[in-house]
């Protein structure tokens, strides 16, 4: 594969697993000599900020490229939520985060995905809005911060206003969403059922008009049998 911008998100998603086994796992550090270099949180959260960068990349890449693609559109939203709820989920098993905050933002994410693949097997790709960036944007933010106050405790409040404010764009775009949805579904259902009707119309004219020669053919041919009964 020759496409950057496809590469780094796949690796987007392979960086998954080994954040929630580094963010997960509290006694795990890097060490050298016997040197604590980095804990578990800050390792993490060089994992988690490295993912999270490669989303700006890949998309800034592929535009001033020229490389975007349908798997890349669609493959781009598939890598963020794997990343994003992974990270509420390792958030919540260490006791930091609201479960209940998490099952909303992961179930819109689920409402979402449900609406783009219905798109896609429509024959429309419903690429992401400014709501949904901004909505992307803030829960990096978030996530960052909710790991940063493992060291500094002071940072939890900030954290869960931004969780707040994520759930809050979340829903808004997710409305977003399915208004782009209805519109490109809608109007495809809409040409598709005229299609169909202006079928039907011209198979129906042709019938008639079978039927219409079939009747002239047997007139002519009552009006044969007639003269020559006469004759």
């Amino acid at each position: 594969m020759n496409n950057l911008p496809n590469l780094l998100t796949l690796f987007r998603i392979f960086l998954v697993p080994l954040l929630v086994a580094v963010l997960v796992e509290q006694n795990f550090s890097v060490r050298w000599n016997g040197t604590l270099l980095v804990a578990n949180d800050f390792f993490a959260l060089m994992l988690f900020l490295a993912a999270a960068g490669t989303d700006l990349l890949d998309g800034y890449l592929a535009r001033r490229w020229k490389q975007v693609t349908t798997v890349g559109t669609l493959l781009d939203p598939v890598a963020d939520k794997l990343l994003i709820s992974a990270a509420l989920i390792s958030l919540v098993q260490i006791r930091l985060l609201p479960g209940w905050i998490v099952i909303l933002i992961i179930s819109r994410e689920f409402a979402v995905s449900g609406l783009r693949s219905i798109a896609a097997a429509e024959g429309y790709t419903i690429a992401a809005g400014d709501l949904g960036k901004s909505k992307m944007m803030l829960q990096v933010i978030g996530v960052a911060l909710i790991m940063l106050s493992i060291r500094w405790p002071n940072l939890h409040g900030p954290a869960i206003v931004t969780m707040w404010a994520v759930v809050v764009f979340g829903l808004v775009s997710a409305i977003d969403y399915f208004r782009k949805f209805w519109r490109k579904v809608d109007l495809s259902i809409k040409l598709r059922r005229r299609n169909e009707l202006l079928a039907l119309e011209r198979q129906k004219r042709r019938l008639q008009k079978a039927a219409g020669s079939r009747g002239f053919s047997a007139e002519k041919h009552e009006e044969a049998s007639s003269i020559r009964r006469s004759g």
